[in-house]
């Protein structure tokens, strides 16, 4: 199974205004448009900004439904990775998944 990446959909509305963008899943978006070969190994999917998330909530909780979240497939052992304790999944989130990439993937790192 391939490792599931969830992001939003840009331009979503809120009390607050918008129309908006997640800037952690921009980050993302730029890891992979640099690479894009990831498309290709990753499960990207795309949800809209809304609560509940059930395709999220499904893999790691509903404590953990913020975007972006990459759900790993547990072929790799990273150490950075949390636990979720509704789903016993492995997964990572916002500027944590971009290392993970570099090192199982062999793409760039992000500079420090």
């Amino acid at each position: 199974m391939a490792e599931r990446l969830f992001l939003l959909n840009p331009d979503w509305h809120d009390d607050q205004g918008g129309p908006w963008f997640c800037p952690a899943g921009a980050y993302i978006e730029g890891v992979l448009a640099f690479y894009p070969r990831l498309r290709d190994l990753l499960n990207v999917v795309y949800l809209d900004h809304a609560r509940p998330r059930p395709p999220v909530i499904a893999q790691v909780g509903e404590a953990h439904q913020g975007c972006p979240v990459l759900v790993l497939d547990g072929e790799w052992d990273w150490p950075d990775a949390q636990l979720s304790e509704a789903t016993g999944r492995r997964f990572l989130q916002d500027h944590a998944i971009a290392p993970y990439l570099a090192a199982r993937y062999g793409v760039g790192r992000p500079h420090p």
